[in-house]
């Protein structure tokens, strides 16, 4: 594939993208001159999951969303889709669509991939937004329905029936289960959105290697955060100077609360707020109130990053493609 090739959807349009293979990304819009934010979506999730949250915060900012490697609508292709892969693959996405440092929006493993970007390459990141990001392991009580959950994932039988009789559920059933587990009251989440995860898990069911893929991702992250592998994830984030803010699901299911306020101990400069009686994903569950607090965080100890984030000329993939 050469070049973008581009179609319009309310709220946004769908891009792609060539990065050694095709790259799904929505441009949700935006001041063309406004601070560039780039969000990173989650374990097993798509660019949909900003859906909810961009438009409100596009009368400010200009904010992108890529679907990573073996996710969404980016079939891997060839491409890892393990944590450090997609930490390259979201590198070259950001020289493509901008000329100098971004505001990167993680959510759960989006939020490890953006700190790892963030302390590899922090000249090309102004300041993190981190909604529930995956962690570093910490003493805790995690529900023990979801750890359960994942460590038969990773089993090579077990997780692979798994993942047969979720293949086996429509894309209605598939949406709404991942959304129980991730929030606290999924009807909070608007149906215009939820459909628009229903859309991709429809078109997901054609495409092959998906299990492979995911299975790869989620050995990689519980890799990253572990016992083993999560003290070079600490030192990692240790070197992080930008501003950052991290905001945190006080319910969360998948990384236990008591992760934020570890790192809020640890990181004493980092702004870091729990949003009481809300899940895993704030920006679905929970958009209006993530905007506000953000935008209220980016107009004051976030003002820097988003200054720096602020480009007047910035590179067009359209204009290149042309």
């Amino acid at each position: 594939m050469t070049g973008i090739s581009q179609e319009a959807r309310p709220g946004w349009d769908s891009r792609w993208l060539d990065l050694d293979g095709p790259v799904r990304y929505l441009d949700f819009g935006g001041p063309a001159d406004g601070p560039v934010i780039v969000c990173v979506h989650g374990l097993g999730g798509s660019a949909v999951n900003w859906a909810a949250i961009a438009p409100l915060l596009t009368d400010r900012y200009r904010v992108f969303a890529p679907d990573l490697a073996g996710h969404g609508l980016t079939q891997s292709r060839g491409r890892g889709t393990d944590v450090a892969a997609n930490r390259a693959l979201l590198h070259r996405f950001i020289q493509k669509m901008a000329a100098g440092p971004v505001l990167l929006m993680g959510n759960s493993m989006g939020g490890m991939i953006s700190l790892l970007k963030a302390s590899a390459a922090p000249g090309t990141v102004a300041g993190l937004i981190l909604l529930d990001p995956a962690l570093p392991f910490v003493p805790s009580r995690p529900d023990p329905a979801v750890t359960a959950m994942f460590a038969l994932q990773v089993l090579p039988g077990v997780g692979r029936a798994m993942m047969d009789r979720r293949r086996r559920l429509s894309p209605e059933a598939q949406v709404a289960r991942i959304m129980s587990l991730c929030c606290v009251d999924a009807s909070r989440i608007p149906a215009d959105v939820l459909a628009q995860h229903v859309d991709v898990a429809r078109e997901r069911r054609g495409f092959t290697g998906i299990d492979r893929d995911y299975t790869a991702s989620i050995r990689s992250v519980m890799a990253t955060a572990g016992r083993l592998r999560g003290q070079s994830y600490r030192r990692a984030i240790s070197t992080i100077q930008c501003p950052v803010l991290l905001l945190h699901g006080e319910r969360d299911r998948l990384v236990p609360v008591a992760a934020a306020r570890a790192a809020a101990r640890t990181h004493p400069a980092w702004s870091v707020v729990e949003m009481p009686d809300v899940g895993h994903v704030p920006q679905l569950e929970a958009s209006a109130d993530t905007a506000r607090l953000i935008t209220a965080w980016l107009g004051s100890a976030g003002q820097r990053a988003a200054q720096e984030a602020t480009v007047s000329e910035r590179s067009d993939p359209l204009a290149q493609a042309q």
